[in-house]
């Protein structure tokens, strides 16, 4: 093989490892960043395919505020509640000022930390704007585990604060 070639063929397969590293960088990157959605029932009992999420793994979890279980801390921001769709509650702790739209028997989503089976460490708590209007993920979810909810296309297109 002339030179020529041993330097194309070089720059080629450097060309190819170079690309193949960013790939599998950004990939891992991606992979770190994704927080996935549990309602509190999945999170107890797992998702239909068995799995369940691991202590200290960032998730979303979505739901209803429970009537009667907001509890704030007098001397911080810090405040708990329990969030329920029909099975199974979970408790959620927070850190900082809820969004004005939050009470109880409002549906929220919160983004957090798994602390143990039935608790989540959030890092931000979302309320939703509209009585009627449900999350299609948390809507799927309480369809699949007992009566459907109704809701219409444009309830679908709502928005949270």
């Amino acid at each position: 093989m002339n030179p020529r070639r041993k330097k194309r063929l070089g720059l080629i397969l450097a060309l190819l490892i170079g690309l193949g590293a960013t790939i599998g960088l950004m990939l891992y990157a991606l992979n770190q960043n994704m927080d996935l959605f549990y309602t509190p029932t999945e999170l107890v009992n797992g998702k239909d395919d068995g799995t369940k999420p691991e202590v200290g793994q960032r998730l979303r979890i979505g739901g209803m505020v429970v009537a009667g279980s907001v509890k704030r801390d007098n001397d911080s921001l810090k405040v708990s509640f329990d969030v329920a769709d029909v099975g199974p509650k979970v408790t959620v702790t927070y850190d900082g000022i809820l969004p004005d739209l939050f009470r109880e028997g409002q549906g929220i989503v919160a983004q957090g930390i798994l602390v143990n089976s039935t608790t989540v460490e959030a890092h931000e708590v979302l309320a939703k704007h509209d009585e009627e209007y449900m999350p299609p993920e948390i809507a799927e979810a309480m369809e699949k585990v007992h009566k459907p909810l109704e809701y219409t296309e444009a309830q679908k297109q709502g928005s949270y604060q």
